[in-house]
Formats: structure tokens, sequence, C-alpha cells
């Protein structure tokens, strides 16, 4: 039985570890993507801004076709930040919820999943935030296995539950490829399943306790 004891708090030991060296990871491609092209697109659009109060007086048409060119890379630096910033913790998550969260994730993914979610419960940010993580690994799963899927997300007996079946695709998908989702969902003390599914499809469940946390008001 110790050695048994002993084998999970390993694997529990693992699981931290690898959830820490990925939180590193999403860090540096946050600052790459921060550096390398939202900092750059501003140091052109500076430049730009300078040439363009040049030409104000002597070529005014010019100037205006700069400025026009200006705004146009203004909303598209904006449209990044929002991106990096949806990437850390999606402003609709924090406004609407859970489920309006997981409806984005997966509409931007362009992953071809129908989404089921009932209504359900605020929690604090923390907990949401963390099944939402979740949700989006399963969905990257989802897109792996490249068929049409349904995903739903639910509340009942105390703990979050989500489920992906896909529509009869491929059903090879390694442990590899779980790996993230199943040690983000076990970290919150919760459990993964995976067995065949409909249609010679694969289909994944797993359950989240939320017994120690409050549901907080919709403030929507």
């Amino acid at each position: 039985m110790q050695d048994g004891d002993a084998s999970i708090e390993a694997q529990l030991r693992a699981s931290r570890a690898r959830l820490l060296l990925n939180a590193d990871a999403e860090r540096r491609a946050i600052e790459r993507v921060l550096h390398d092209g939202i900092q750059q697109e501003l140091v052109a659009i500076a430049v730009k801004l300078q040439l363009a109060r040049r030409l104000a007086h002597s070529e005014p048409t010019a100037a205006q076709s700069l400025l026009d060119e200006i705004e146009q890379e203004v909303r598209d630096a904006l449209d990044g930040v929002r991106g990096v910033s949806d990437e850390i913790y999606p402003s609709v998550l924090a406004a609407r919820g859970l489920a309006e969260a997981v409806r984005g994730a997966a509409a931007a993914s362009e992953v071809a999943v129908r989404i089921e979610a009932n209504e359900l419960a605020r929690y604090p940010p923390e907990l949401e935030g963390a099944i939402y993580f979740c949700c989006r690994e399963a969905l990257k799963v989802a897109a792996a296995l490249g068929a049409r899927s349904v995903f739903r997300v639910w509340e009942a007996d105390h703990a979050f539950h989500f489920e992906m079946a896909d529509g009869g695709g491929s059903s090879d998908l390694a442990e590899s490829d779980l790996t993230e989702l199943r040690d983000r969902v076990e970290a919150l003390g919760g459990s993964l399943t995976i067995a065949p599914g409909p249609e010679a499809g694969t289909r994944l469940y797993a359950a989240v306790p939320v017994a120690t946390s409050r549901p907080r008001p919709d403030r929507g």
C-alpha cells in the first residue's frame, strides 16, 4: 500500500513539475509575441507618424494616405493586444462566465465543435479560470482528432463536468496528447477518462469537484 502511495505522490510531483514548465513556456511565448510582434508594430507606427508629421504641410495628400495606413495598423496592434490578453485570461470569462468563454475559445480556434452548456453558476475567478483552461486544452485535443465534435460542459453533484466526443474521426490519440489536460484536471482533484466514442470515435470525460467553493452571483 505504501508503495502505491509513493507512486501516486511521485506522479503528482511530476504532474506539478510539468504544469510549472508549461506555465514558463507559455510566459516565454507571450513575451515573444509582445516583443517580436506588437512592440515592433508600435515602433513602425511611431516612425510613420514622424513621417506623416513632416509631410503634413508639404504633401497633405501623401500625409493623409499615410495616416490611413497608420489607423489600420493601430487597429491591428489593438487586436494583437486583445489576443494576448485572452490567452492570459479572457475578458469574456470574467464578464459573462464559463459557458460563453468556452464558446469563444472554440470559435477563435476554428475547431468544428458544437458547444452544449447549460446555465452554469458563477464561481471565484481562480476556479473559473482553472476550469476554462482545462476546457481549452480539451478543444486542442478536439482539433488533433480532426473530426466534428460535441463538447459539453455542465454542473452536477458538486462538480464541473466536461465531455468531448468526436463524430467518428480518428481514434488514434496518444496518451502524450492528453498529458497537459490530465495534469490540469488532476491538479484540481479531478479525474480524466478516455474511451471509445460513438461511431468508432473517441470520448473524453472529466469531472472536477467544486464542493469546497461557493458560487458567486452572476455579474451579467
